[in-house]
């Protein structure tokens, strides 16, 4: 797994990225009598569909980055710049945020800047390009954040 799937998890939760599986509440939107009239598989293809009807539906709320990465950041009791910091925003999400871990994700965003590893240029791409990238996923990001 990499580091923006990992990323993705810790904000996203496991959830987002697993397929719904139907549960016996997913078969609740039409009579019971109705239901067991159904052959097996027309029962059971209802239920799917109506399980991903629901995975859809919650997948598309936003979620809220910052209040995640706050709360995050409160629990640890330290103080992290997270908001412009890539190496802060990986420390906040319990992630590896050394060197090698930011390599790692400038390859996976493909960076291909003049800056070299390490440099406060190439971290203030990534950290932007980290919260690009969670916006277009569904997190909801502070506009200044953006920019």
């Amino acid at each position: 797994m990499g580091i923006l799937s990992s990323i993705k998890e810790k904000l996203f939760g496991k959830a987002a990225a697993e397929p719904a599986k139907p549960t016996a509440a997913t078969s609740t939107t039409m009579p019971a009598s109705a239901a067991a009239a159904m052959p097996p598989s027309a029962a059971a293809a209802m239920a799917a569909a109506a399980a991903k009807a629901a995975a859809a539906k919650a997948a598309a709320a936003p979620v809220d980055v910052e209040a995640i990465i706050e709360a995050a950041v409160k629990a640890k009791g330290i103080k992290l710049n997270w908001r412009e910091s890539i190496v802060d925003l990986l420390k906040a999400l319990d992630l590896d945020s050394s060197l090698a871990a930011r390599k790692e994700l400038a390859a996976e965003l493909k960076y291909n800047g003049p800056h070299a590893d390490g440099t406060a240029e190439k971290n203030i791409w990534l950290h932007k390009a980290v919260m690009k990238m969670l916006a277009e996923n569904g997190g909801k990001i502070p506009k200044e954040l953006l920019s």
